[in-house]
Order: structure tokens, then C-alpha cells, then sequence
């Protein structure tokens, strides 16, 4: 059987190692439009930081691996223009010679990723202007700051734009961030965003809250942002105002598309025709709170959803489960860790539900250098289902959002987040969790 894969990253090549271990006698073709294969973008900030040493660290294996320990075609700077399902072939253009392609298959996988969102802001094609995506994308945005950078403005209040704020910071440089919203990290609550906003003004970062990009001006370089409400002098432009699935090449093919424009999959990570599966960024995710298709572009679920399609396509019958929406980030001194939905969210979806914010100690209080964390607890007014939990704070925040996404992929009501076992001992706990500390003021 010839498979074909676009896309040599996450979603892309843990499909291709789950058939390379699971089956024989396959032909595996991988069309990846860059130059490099298989590697972590989350570690892109802590590269620019200089947490992280080089963009090698991040790579898990190289295109060479994959050809010669594997046995996969594995190419790069192949583009593709054109999937045709009737007759089963993908066609494109090979970017390092100019010349065109055509391949055919037996069954496809489209793991094209997402792209960086960049509006069409007047002077956005000026030197300094940057997003964040890929390696490349990285080490143009390292390469800049060689120079004489004192003003850097992050465009975007999400986790990019909170981690490059960081990342630059870090680095000596006087950030600006502008969010177009009234606060920072739209996923969570706004009562729990002002911690965020706290800790940014704490670590000198200016925000600029309710206020719309609407142009950048400079002499070739960029060196100034003017939004609605003013003009601010820069170096350096991050622009981190969201991303969209590499999906317009499907044009004219019958590929259904949901949200945002991902590539809508079953639960095996088939697509609307037969014999094209899609898997990661591009696709969609059944989201278990929502009960629905969503969009949540993160590297778990691209390499969940690759595994998976893999299996499938060598006839090994598994489904993907869904997902309720985690995610956690370090913002400075703070670790922001959410899942499930939020209040916010449950209003919008029509859903009755209550909350109980609590402030708690990630250790036992008498026990020396404990650290506060603030805890939101959402929940099913009728059911008392778990609906959503967001936590804010410096220290112990992974494990309680880690049990509360496990309570609510299992559907758990607040009682009986009172009766998990949890450990306990002073250095780690307290004798009641904050998660269950929460639940017991659920009325």
C-alpha cells in the first residue's frame, strides 16, 4: 500500500512510526513543505530566551533518520498545491529547485499544521515584523536581535504573546504588549486574567488592554505601532494573534472543513472521503465538555491524533477519545493552568453552572516556603458535574490541573472530588487538597 503524508511534524510522523511499527510491506511518502522534520515548536520561546541552548535541542529526529533507520521517504521543500481524490494523486511544487511533483496514493494523510495569522496591517512587510511558527521563524526573530533592539512590542495576549513578553523580557528588553481585548488570556475568566495582568505590570511589561492594531511605520525597519488609541516606538514586532489550519490548498476538493477552517474528522480520523485521513493542528478535536467538534491546536493532541490515524490506516481500529481542553503556561513567576471550560464559556453554551474561587497553599501552611495559588472550580448546577477548573499560582499548579482533567474526561461530579485519594505529606500537601477544598464549598 502507498501512503502518502503532508506534513513532516507531529501529527505527520507519529502516524508514519505507528506504521512503520505495526505493519510491513507499506510504501510511506512524507511531502513536508520546510526543511526540517519531527521537532518540538512549544521550546521555540525558551530557544530565543537562551533557556534552551539551540533549535537542535528540539528536534526528535532528523529527515535523515527517518530515511535511513526507517525506511521513510521522507522529503523536504515539497510543497503541495493539490489533492485529487478521484484519481488519488497530490501535486505541488518542490521549493528548493522550482520544479513541479505529482505522486500518487493509496490512502492520505493531511497533517499540514497551522500558520500564523497575519493581518493586513499597513507596513507589515517591514524588516522587524516577525511571527512565531517554525524554526526558521525563530532564528530570523534571533538573527534581528543581534542588533541594536531596545523596544520590543508583542501583538497578542495568548500563550504566544505571553511567552515571547516573557522571553524578551528576559533578555533586557523594555516590552510592550497589545491585546485588543480587555484582557490577557481570553481562555481564561477575567476575575482570573487580573492575576495575570498583576504579574506583567510587576515584571515591567506595558500593557496596552482594549486597543486595535492599525498600522506599523518606519524607514524599511520598523519603528513605530500605532493602534486606536496611540503611537508607540519599537525595534522589534511580535505579531501572536492566533493561527488558522493550513487547509487552503483543499479548494476544490470535496474535504469537509468545521471550525475555523480544520479538516473535520471522525473519531478514527477519517475525513469526508475515503481513504484521506487528517490528524493535529489542521483537524478537529471532539471536545468532551462541549460535546462537540472544536479547535485546539496543541502538540499532545497532534501526536495523539498522528498515533491514532496511523493505526487506522494500516486497518488497526482505534478511536481518539476527545479532549477537555487543558493547557498551562509559565508566565514569569506565575504557572497558568486550565481545562474543561470556562464560566465564560458554560454562559455560552447555554449551560447552567455555578463557581467557587478559593485562594489555597500548593504545600501544608506551616510547612516553610509555601506559595499561594488561586483556584476556580466550575461546575454543573444541576448535575454538579465538573465542568472546568482554572488555577494561577507559583508552585504545584501541573498536578492539580492534571486531576481535575482527569475528573472531568471521566465526567466526575465535586462529591466525588472529595473522596480521590490523594497524597498528602506537608512538602507536597495539605491534608485537604485545594481542588478538594474548592469542591467542598460547592452548595
Amino acid at each position: 500500500m502507498k501512503v502518502v503524508i503532508i506534513g513532516g511534524d507531529a501529527a505527520g510522523m507519529s502516524a508514519a512510526m505507528q506504521i512503520v511499527r505495526n505493519s510491513t510491506g507499506h510504501e510511506i511518502t512524507v511531502l513536508e513543505k520546510g526543511g526540517v522534520y519531527s521537532y518540538g515548536q512549544c521550546g521555540l520561546p525558551y530557544v530565543i530566551s537562551g533557556k534552551i541552548e539551540s533549535t537542535d535541542k528540539l528536534i526528535a529526529r532528523t529527515q535523515t533518520t527517518f530515511k535511513e533507520k526507517y525506511g521513510i521517504d521522507a522529503r523536504v521543500f515539497h510543497e503541495v498545491e493539490k489533492v485529487d481524490a478521484e484519481n488519488k494523486m497530490v501535486s505541488g511544487l518542490i521549493h528548493s529547485n522550482g520544479e513541479a511533483f505529482s505522486i500518487s496514493y493509496d490512502r492520505l494523510l493531511i497533517a499540514t499544521g497551522v500558520a500564523s495569522v497575519i493581518p493586513n496591517w499597513d507596513g507589515v512587510e517591514l524588516q522587524g515584523v516577525f511571527t512565531l511558527k517554525t524554526i526558521p521563524d525563530a532564528k530570523e526573530i534571533m538573527n534581528y536581535l543581534e542588533k541594536e533592539i531596545k523596544n520590543v512590542t508583542v501583538i497578542g495576549g495568548g500563550y504566544i504573546g505571553l511567552e515571547m513578553a516573557e522571553s524578551f523580557a528576559e533578555l533586557g528588553k523594555k516590552v510592550t504588549l497589545i491585546e485588543r481585548n480587555e484582557q490577557l488570556a481570553k481562555i481564561f475568566d477575567k476575575d482570573m486574567s487580573e492575576l495575570i495582568h498583576e504579574e506583567a505590570v510587576k515584571q515591567n511589561i506595558e500593557l496596552r488592554l482594549g486597543e486595535s492594531v492599525e498600522a506599523f511605520g518606519g524607514h524599511e525597519h520598523v519603528e513605530f505601532v500605532k493602534t486606536d488609541k496611540g503611537k508607540y516606538e519599537t525595534d522589534l514586532v511580535l505579531v501572536a494573534v492566533g493561527v488558522k489550519p493550513n487547509t487552503a490548498f483543499l479548494e476544490g476538493t470535496d474535504i469537509q472543513t468545521s471550525v475555523n477552517g480544520a479538516i473535520q474528522v471522525n473519531a478514527y480520523m477519517q475525513t469526508s472521503i475515503e481513504d484521506i485521513y487528517a490528524a493535529g493542528d489542521c483537524a478537529t478535536q471532539y471536545h468532551r465538555v462541549k460535546e462537540k467538534d472544536d479547535h485546539i491546536p496543541l502538540g499532545t493532541h497532534a501526536n495523539k491524533q498522528g498515533q491514532i490515524a496511523g493505526l487506522n490506516i494500516v486497518n488497526i481500529h482505534k478511536t481518539f477519545k476527545g479532549v477537555v481542553g487543558t493547557s498551562i503556561i509559565k508566565f514569569f513567576d506565575l504557572t497558568l493552568g486550565r481545562t474543561g471550560i470556562s464560566e465564560t464559556e458554560a454562559n455560552m453554551l447555554h449551560i447552567p453552572c455555578g463557581s467557587v474561587t478559593i485562594t489555597s497553599r500548593d504545600i501544608a501552611g506551616y510547612y516553610p516556603n509555601d506559595k499561594k495559588m488561586q483556584l476556580k472550580l466550575v461546575y454543573h448546577k444541576e448535575t454538579y458535574k465538573v465542568l472546568g477548573g482554572q488555577i494561577i499560582g507559583e508552585n504545584g499548579i501541573d498536578k492539580r490541573i492534571d486531576v481535575l482533567a482527569t475528573a472531568i474526561f471521566h465526567s466526575m461530579t465535586t462529591d466525588e472530588l472529595l473522596d480521590l485519594d490523594l497524597a498528602y505529606a506537608p512538602p507536597y500537601n495539605g491534608v485537604w487538597d485545594p481542588i478538594q477544598q474548592a469542591a467542598r464549598r460547592v452548595k
